[in-house]
Parts: C-alpha cells; structure tokens; sequence
C-alpha cells in the first residue's frame, strides 16, 4: 500500500511541477496552469495519509489546508486575469492559515516542542508551500524560489523516512522548478525589454 501512495501522489505532484513549469511564457500557459493545479488535488489525498501515517503533521496541515489555494490558481487561469475574486483569496487565506497553528500546535503537542529534524524540514516545507503556491496563484514569478525551498524540505524528509519514490519524485520537481522560475526570469526580461 505505501508503495501505491508514493506512486499516486509522487506521479501527480511531478505532473504539477511540469505543468505549473511549461505554463512560463507560452500562449496558452493559463491551460497549463489548470492542469498542474488540477493533478496537484488529485494527488492530494495519497500525500495526506502518507504525512500522516508518518507523522508529519505540520506538512499534513499545510498539504490539507492548500487545497483551496490550488483552487484559487485553477479559477485566476481559468479567468485569464491576474487577480482571483476577493472572496474567494480570503477564503484561501482562511483555509492555509487556520491550518498552519493547527499543524505546528499539534506537532509540538505530540513530540513536546519543535524537537526534532524533521519538524525543521515540515517547517521548510510550510514556509515554501504558503509562499510558493499564493504567490504562483496570483501569477507572481516570485513563488518558484520558494518551491525550491519547499521541495528541498520535502525531498530530505522523504528520504529520511524511507520513502524513496517520493523522495526521487521531489528531486525532479526540483528540477522543474528551476526551469520554471529561470523562464519566467527570462520572460519577465523579454517583457522588461519590450
């Protein structure tokens, strides 16, 4: 069953990367966009059992409490617009920050304070996610520095506990995300320069 997991969610989140990296400075990016935020709620469901069965309950708050900000992403490229609805950024807001003192407050509660590596690196993960994924969402080419530091985090905490395939999967995605934030430093240029 672990096996599965790792696949399901490690195949989707890889997708996400792509998707999310292609959609940098071509025509019909925002389908792109779609996609990626799409196949990252698809895969959403393995990644949470997986963090939970390992405790890992600060990345299994902020995984949970994102869905809506994969939402926002999905409606701003379905829209074509820069912005998402108000309503509908503070309700993403509402969700990731209402889960953020939830996962860090129980996390402490269960192993008596921030004491160990790995709520380090869920730390990581929380700080690169939350910023990554909002600032993404609202087409902000400043988001993918800090998927860098989330997939780091991830990556190291996979391979800490045994977790290979998706510890292989976050060192692609890493892969994308470089590619992805140096097109959009490079289309953020070309823009600059017209």
């Amino acid at each position: 069953m672990d096996t599965f997991l790792q696949a399901w969610g490690g195949v989707c989140y890889l997708l996400n990367k792509i998707f999310l990296s292609c959609a940098e400075g071509v025509k019909d990016g925002e389908k792109w966009q779609v996609r990626g935020w799409v196949v990252y709620l698809v895969g959403l469901p393995a990644w949470i059992i997986i963090l939970v069965r390992e405790r890992n309950w600060i990345a299994a708050a902020i995984e949970s409490g994102g869905a809506p900000a994969m939402i926002l992403g999905i409606v701003v490229a379905l829209k074509g617009t820069e912005h998402a609805p108000w309503w509908l950024a503070k309700t993403a807001k509402v969700f990731v920050y209402g889960f953020i003192p939830f996962g860090v407050l129980y996390s402490a509660y269960d192993f008596g304070g921030i004491t160990t590596i790995t709520q380090i690196l869920e730390i990581g993960v929380m700080v690169g996610f939350l910023l990554g994924g909002y600032l993404l969402a609202d087409k902000n080419p400043a988001g993918w520095p800090w998927f860098m530091l989330m997939n780091g985090s991830m990556g190291t905490l996979m391979a800490m506990q045994a977790k290979p395939i998706l510890a292989i999967q976050q060192a692609l995605s890493f892969g994308f995300v470089v590619y992805g934030f140096i097109r959009s430093r490079k289309n953020r240029l070309n823009e600059e320069d017209v």
